[in-house]
């Protein structure tokens, strides 16, 4: 709809509207007027706000998709699931930001779900803050999510996220962050020193927090066996559309290591494959996208981390600072974490309520730059 140079190919927005607006049936002009979804994205091609009026004019209904994607808003998801309820002939992006004719379809299959992320729309970030209680259901020594019982576990995420929604105009999302496989001192049956949680444990706090407009991020320690063949063990939960996935290096062991003798480390191209993995289920599934978090407080724990493949338009790639202890001594691993960081990752801080000396509180751990994207309390 736009020539190379950014600006407005009428000729071809109008062929466009009209072969479509002639599929339809001649029922009338009410009818007629919804045949045509035209999608623009006036901040990143200015020009497709004359396309749209263009469309408009033309019969087309217009709604604005920030980044050229469908999936964006609130607002978009709705009118792409009502154009398809509606049995619209056609929807077109307008601009080269919607991407490829593929790109855009799948897309709009996602969007046409209707399916939101907690705080609107499917994208989770950027748009967004999180702010999320660690731990694991019924294991207060594990973080503050094992603390209280599920409804009370909803209602102190709900109190934390509140403390930060002042600071931004942006949805602040309430969060747990569920530990689903634990680290453990001892082999196991299956000889990989992590135990794995029963589904029907973590699965209460998942519905209730689906129920509660509250994101889950599942968190897996894998001991000797990889982390993918984990995440698969609870496929049915990570392909819910408000669950994303966390990886803690820290507790990746090799063949003969043991928790506590050292800290534990993953080859980036065992992290990939569960980021193409959960790419692939989004797009299978018709999902909104996926925070796929890596916990990180030293750079030897994500080895060859500059080919981290952040190219995903499925995923949100944060990385999560997890230093402890002293300000001085977080603000450095912070920067550390940072140095020669991948394009295209977002970034989580942890608040320690017992190892922090002193923890920050909501107004400096805001302060912290660049200002987090993911806020966890342990």
């Amino acid at each position: 709809m736009l020539a190379d140079d950014g600006t407005v190919n009428e000729d071809a927005l109008d062929a466009a509207v009209a072969a479509a607006l002639d599929e339809l049936p001649a029922t009338g002009e009410a009818e007629t007027s919804s045949g045509v979804l035209a999608l623009t994205d006036v901040a990143t091609t200015p020009a497709s706000a004359l396309a749209g009026a263009t469309a408009r004019a033309s019969g087309a209904t217009v709604v604005d998709a920030p980044g050229g994607d469908p999936r964006a808003t609130s607002a978009t998801v709705q009118a792409v699931h009502d154009a398809q309820e509606a049995g619209t002939s056609a929807t077109v992006g307008v601009g080269p930001s919607f991407g490829s004719a593929d790109d855009l379809a799948w897309r709009l299959e996602s969007a046409a779900t209707g399916v939101e992320l907690p705080g609107g729309g499917q994208i989770a970030l950027p748009g967004k803050r999180y702010v999320a209680l660690y731990g694991s259901p019924q294991a207060p020594v594990l973080g503050v999510l094992g603390e209280q019982d599920v409804p009370a576990t909803i209602a102190r995420a709900q109190e934390h996220a509140a403390w930060y929604q002042g600071f931004t105009g942006e949805p602040v999302v309430p969060t747990l962050e569920i530990i689903t496989t634990v680290a453990s001192g001892s082999a196991g049956g299956d000889g990989n020193y992590s135990n794995e949680r029963p589904v029907d444990l973590i699965r209460p706090l998942v519905d209730a927090a689906r129920e509660a407009g509250v994101y889950v991020v599942l968190d897996f320690q894998p001991g000797r066996t990889d982390f993918l063949t984990q995440v698969r063990q609870y496929e049915d939960l990570v392909a819910q559309p408000h669950v994303g996935v966390a990886l803690d290096p820290e507790w990746r062991l090799g063949p003969d290591q043991v928790h506590l003798a050292q800290i534990g480390s993953v080859g980036i191209d065992e992290v990939n494959a569960v980021g193409d993995y959960l790419a692939g289920l989004v797009r299978e599934r018709d999902l909104p996208q996926k925070i796929f978090l890596l916990h990180q407080f030293r750079t030897s724990m994500i080895v060859d981390r500059a080919r981290l493949d952040t190219a995903h338009p499925e995923l949100a790639v944060v990385i999560h600072a997890d230093g402890q202890g002293g300000q001085e001594a977080k603000a450095g691993t912070w920067a550390n974490l940072h140095t020669d960081a991948p394009a295209g990752v977002f970034w989580g801080w942890k608040n320690f309520y017992d190892e922090d000396v002193p923890m920050l509180t909501p107004e400096q751990t805001w302060a912290v730059q660049p200002t987090p994207d993911f806020i966890s309390y342990q």
